[in-house]
């Protein structure tokens, strides 16, 4: 009796074990997949190109996008994954959906790959209410007059756009300058003439790109003038590199020589400090902070001039040749620098060659620069008005003396500073053509 007893224990146990295994693996994952969709807009284009990603501690194990619309359901994309993982991404469009423009309905659903529902898995479904777009936004200019821009200058346009917006600004290249939309519906873009473009090949278009994706690229009439920079000779002595030598070292301390560490700074870091106030430029507010033409440092004179094109020569050879962008201040030492003009700090501290440095942000893309600081009073956030005091100048970072490096920028770009404080320019160029026209 007591091994019939022991048996059907052990029996009872085994079945106890099979069925709790049983349960744990039908019902250990009882959720449905979670997905998004990108980008996560309602409207959608026949360009726009959209990603479904997917995830399920089970894995996924297929997916079926459909088209609804008037009572019938059209699938545009199914797929069954023959390896399930726990995490998969699909790309489609509905070029080919033969949808119309209007509202339609996105279905998607998803199966996992757990052996819930007898091993069927588990299905997620959803409802998107979409729209489907086919027709670019219309772009019309505010001021039919063309805007005059002088190379290594600044140039403003105020347009509308027929419809919303996902982007929109000029184009030039590679470059993109954003437009910023105003109370009355109208978009504002100050956009430069790069000092390293010419007239035969500065060629900026406005672009607009809408909600589902159609874009309208159109040129933008315009009268560019050329204009030539000055040349200099920088000679770059033992006496100097011994000078700057602490400064090498912290910005290029893995080079062997002074002359090395100032190469190496020269050229590289000047190029990640370039790159960085490019990606400053997009942190610029939607509106004007600044008023009237901007102010340069009191009782000053000019070392260096905008785009003076440097050639570095040590021991009589070249060993390397740079653009300044921005002016070069000198008056007294330590002398107290002001804002140019209202806006709001972005930045301040230490950046590679410019030395201490202060950014002050005026609004609509345009910044200005302070920088070879031997101080500064004021910090990140802070609202300053014309001519309150920032720093004192110095020669800090990559300097040859105590003067302030006073720049202009223009969506990240630096421009030349002269047009900014001309009170002309400002009329001609910014208010006139801001102002609405009768």
């Amino acid at each position: 009796m007591k091994g019939k007893s022991l048996f059907s224990l052990v029996m009872i146990l085994v079945v106890a074990g099979l069925v709790a295994f049983g349960g744990y693996t039908f019902f250990k994952d009882l959720e449905g997949p979670t997905f998004a969709l990108i980008p996560e807009s309602d409207h959608v284009s026949p360009q726009r190109e959209l990603m479904l990603t997917m995830q399920d501690p089970s894995g996924i194990r297929s997916v079926t996008i459909s088209v609804r619309k008037n009572n019938s359901t059209v699938p545009i994309f199914e797929k069954t994954f023959k390896e399930p993982k726990k995490e998969e991404s699909v790309t489609f469009s509905l070029k080919n959906s033969g949808l119309r423009d209007g509202a339609f309905d996105l279905e998607i659903k998803v199966v996992d790959a757990s052996l819930a529902g007898f091993g069927q898995g588990n299905a997620r479904t959803r409802l998107l209410p979409m729209s489907y777009d086919t027709k670019a936004p219309n772009i019309a200019l505010e001021n039919a007059r063309p805007p005059y821009i002088r190379r290594g200058g600044s140039a403003v346009i105020c347009y509308k756009v027929s419809e919303g917006v996902s982007r929109t600004g000029v184009r030039l290249g590679e470059l993109f300058f954003r437009a910023f939309q105003q109370k009355d519906g109208s978009y504002v873009c100050f956009f430069p003439f790069p000092h390293y473009y010419t007239v035969q090949n500065y060629h900026p278009t406005i672009l607009a790109e809408d909600l589902g994706g159609n874009v309208k690229d159109v040129h933008l009439p315009m009268y560019p003038i050329d204009r030539t920079f000055k040349q200099d000779t920088m000679p770059i002595t033992d006496a100097f590199l011994e000078k700057v030598n602490d400064t090498l070292q912290e910005l290029a301390p893995n080079a062997k020589t002074p002359l090395e560490r100032y190469m190496l700074i020269n050229k590289n870091l000047r190029a990640a400090n370039v790159q960085f106030l490019r990606e400053l430029g997009s942190q610029s507010a939607n509106s004007m902070l600044w008023r009237g033409a901007f102010m340069r440092l009191p009782r000053s004179a000019p070392r260096a001039g905008f785009a003076d094109h440097r050639i570095y020569m040590y021991n009589n050879e070249k060993i390397d040749e740079q653009d300044h962008l921005g002016f070069d201040l000198a008056s007294v030492q330590n002398a107290d620098v002001p804002a140019a003009n209202n806006g709001r700090i972005v930045y301040t501290g230490a950046l590679g060659i410019y030395g201490n440095l202060i950014v002050i942000d005026h609004g609509l893309g345009v910044m200005s620069l302070y920088s070879h600081l031997s101080s500064i009073t004021v910090n990140d956030g802070d609202e300053v008005t014309r001519g309150q005091i920032i720093g004192k100048t110095g020669s800090t970072g990559m300097a040859f003396g105590d003067h302030l490096h006073f720049g202009i920028l223009v969506g990240g770009i630096e421009v030349t500073p002269l047009e900014w404080i001309d009170p002309q320019w400002i009329r001609d160029n910014i208010t006139s053509r801001l102002t609405p026209q009768s």
